[in-house]
């Protein structure tokens, strides 16, 4: 693990590919603004998810797949220094849905009992919920985490 954390502009301007042509739309990352960081970094650490240590001076923590980063953590403070109207929606519903895909149903089936054994909340139990397999469960601030049998060489 590693104690540097991006900001979120230095996250996006890493994210860049360098054959893309300037004006085309690239996926980035997503932003989940958390109550509790560490809480947070541990669910998405017993995920599976290599997450970032924070920085002791800057409450964001990150995700990086294939050297770009993909999810930011941090706390509202943050939200609002880019934003300072911005408020946590009230409770009822979840705010995102984050999906990951692993590749076998088998994989989906360890997640639900990992998480779940560790007291998070299951929204769905692993299954067919559309077609793929796959299964719910939230995040410490009521995200929904989507994980879905996908084997590597899929395309959707």
């Amino acid at each position: 693990m590693t104690n540097e954390s991006p900001s979120a502009a230095e996250a996006v301007s890493t994210t860049r590919e360098p054959d893309a042509p300037r004006d085309s739309v690239r996926f980035a990352m997503v932003v989940l603004y958390v109550r509790d960081l560490h809480r947070s970094i541990d669910f998405y650490r017993l995920l599976g998810l290599d997450i970032t240590d924070p920085h002791p001076d800057r409450p964001v923590a990150a995700w990086k797949e294939n050297g770009a980063v993909r999810m930011i953590i941090t706390t509202p403070p943050v939200a609002q220094r880019f934003d300072p109207h911005w408020t946590r929606p009230t409770p009822g519903g979840y705010q995102q849905v984050v999906e990951f895909f692993v590749d076998s149903d088998e994989a989906v089936d360890a997640a639900w009992r990992r998480l779940t054994a560790a007291g998070h909340k299951g929204t769905s139990a692993p299954g067919h919920l559309l077609e793929p397999y796959a299964t719910m469960i939230e995040d410490p601030d009521g995200n929904v985490v989507l994980i879905t049998n996908e084997p590597s060489g899929s395309s959707t």
